[in-house]
């Protein structure tokens, strides 16, 4: 067989004397009986049917494979050119070696294992807080990534800084006084992966107690339970927690989302802001400000974070989540001047910081004014598609309460009692994948039980979303009759 058809030519291939790489890594092991030849072959073969080397993978040319492996290229170029006559290669003139597309591993798993019943298939994703996802500005990111790479000092590219980039801190300063009314400088902020890694840092740190809303998620409980403190409920209402219970569960730190509750969607009434911020004055204490969503208010201009009221009882959290991409990974902390450096010693290992390019995009991003453009064009997208759910719900079930203000990635629609789970069994029956609200609700909580769905209106594509609502309407419970 020429073996020119097996692999290019050596000629076609930079030797390792020249300096060049000479080709892709393959680790095989050479081990049992036999000649080299018959052991090279066998240990392909095992790497196919495992599914190491899926079909279509390209091999290293004969002449690279056999320097790794400290073989001769004939050795190699001879099994090859066997495993292509067996048909577990293949092999054509400009484009290598490859493995068969014909030679598909064994599904082992399948195998052993009787085959599981379907799972009914999810047609619309409407659980709650998640961004849609196809409005990414991937135009705009790229431009600034491009310019804020080509503008990075050498040092950016080396160990770095544990509180986050200068560029970010200083950009987020600007906007969080700017549009969020928060008082800081920065080197006040710490930059982080996401509100949960925030929160685990701060967990580390608090002594006693924390207190959290009443209804909340549960894995924020989770994860600061994990972290030491145990969680104690203030009572939630339409004006938001009522933290005149503080001084009642011996808490030191309370965390609150003051400007849009979540799940239940009321803002933190004025006077239990002021209120709010004496108790940890008083105390000693510390309020964690979790500004999930507080960009997207959609009746009126966004209410302003808590932490201007007083910026050195207050940490102040934010992240790019929704307002651009859980996938960036990005948050910060605007912390009072004397938690910092607790915060930096609990943030540990440089494997815990976030990535640098993402760090010097967004700070250009924010910069050049690209997020604020993008926060408007949102706040009009979720806006539409939140009178779109509301009119919908009027119109066809008029029975159903739209709970909250306007604003945020997601709704509440009040049930009547004891009909959340047959309406999450009608849901999946619909394909509709969405949260009923009671796992929101702390287990020690003395509020009775409120029946509800949270409804995130954010992630379904634009085309997909009016075939979600008429989904939802189709799993909602009929309105009472007369008597019940």
């Amino acid at each position: 067989m020429d073996e020119s058809w097996v692999n290019p030519p050596d000629s076609a291939v930079p030797s390792a004397e020249s300096g060049h790489v000479t080709g892709t890594d393959l680790h095989l092991e050479l081990s049992g009986e036999g000649s080299l030849r018959s052991r090279l072959m066998h240990a392909l073969r095992e790497a196919v049917r495992s599914g190491r080397l899926a079909p279509g993978t390209r091999l290293p040319p004969y002449r690279s494979l056999a320097q790794d492996l400290g073989i001769a290229r004939n050795t190699v170029a001879d099994a090859y050119a066997e495993l292509v006559e067996e048909g577990w290669l293949s092999a054509r003139q400009g484009s290598g070696t490859r493995v068969a597309r014909r030679a598909a591993p064994l599904d082992v798993g399948r195998a052993r294992h009787p085959q599981r019943p379907t799972r009914r298939r999810i047609l619309h994703d409407l659980r709650p807080s998640s961004p849609d996802a196809a409005a990414f500005p991937r135009a705009a990111w790229l431009t600034s990534t491009r310019r804020a790479v080509a503008a990075a000092p050498n040092d950016a590219f080396g160990v770095g800084d544990p509180r986050g980039r200068a560029e970010l801190r200083e950009a987020l300063a600007e906007y969080l006084a700017r549009a969020r009314g928060v008082r800081t400088g920065p080197d006040r902020i710490v930059i982080c992966s996401g509100f949960a890694h925030a929160l685990r840092l701060l967990g580390r740190l608090v002594k006693g107690p924390v207190a959290v809303e009443s209804y909340g998620l549960d894995f924020h409980r989770s994860l600061l339970e994990e972290t030491g403190p145990r969680t104690v409920p203030l009572t939630v209402d339409a004006c938001g927690a009522r933290v005149g219970e503080l001084p009642g569960t011996g808490a030191g730190t309370v965390l609150l989302t003051p400007a849009h509750q979540f799940p239940t969607g009321g803002p933190l009434h004025p006077e239990r802001r002021s209120a709010v911020v004496d108790w940890a004055r008083a105390r000693g204490g510390l309020l964690v400000e979790d500004d999930y969503d507080g960009e997207f208010r959609y009746d009126r201009q966004p209410v302003g974070a808590v932490q201007g009221l007083d910026p050195d009882r207050v940490a102040y959290i934010g992240s790019a989540s929704k307002s651009l991409s859980p996938a960036l990974r990005l948050g910060w902390m605007v912390l009072p001047g004397w938690l910092v450096d607790d915060v930096l010693a609990a943030k540990g290992p440089r494997e815990m910081w976030s990535g640098v390019i993402d760090q010097l995009a967004l700070a250009d991003f924010i910069a050049c004014g690209a997020y604020d453009r993008h926060l408007r064009r949102m706040r009009q997208h979720y806006r539409r598609r939140r009178d779109l759910l509301v009119s919908t719900l009027a119109e066809r079930a008029p029975h159903i309460q739209v709970s909250g203000i306007s604003a945020g990635l997601h709704a509440v629609l009040e049930l009547p009692g004891n009909t959340e789970e047959a309406a999450l069994r009608a849901a999946r029956r619909q394909g509709l994948a969405l949260d009923g609200l009671r796992p929101y609700r702390h287990p020690d909580s003395a509020m009775p039980p409120r029946d509800g769905l949270v409804i995130g209106y954010g992630t379904p594509p634009d085309h997909a979303f009016t075939a979600a609502l008429d989904a939802l309407c189709l799993a909602l419970p009929d309105p009472p009759r007369d008597g019940d």
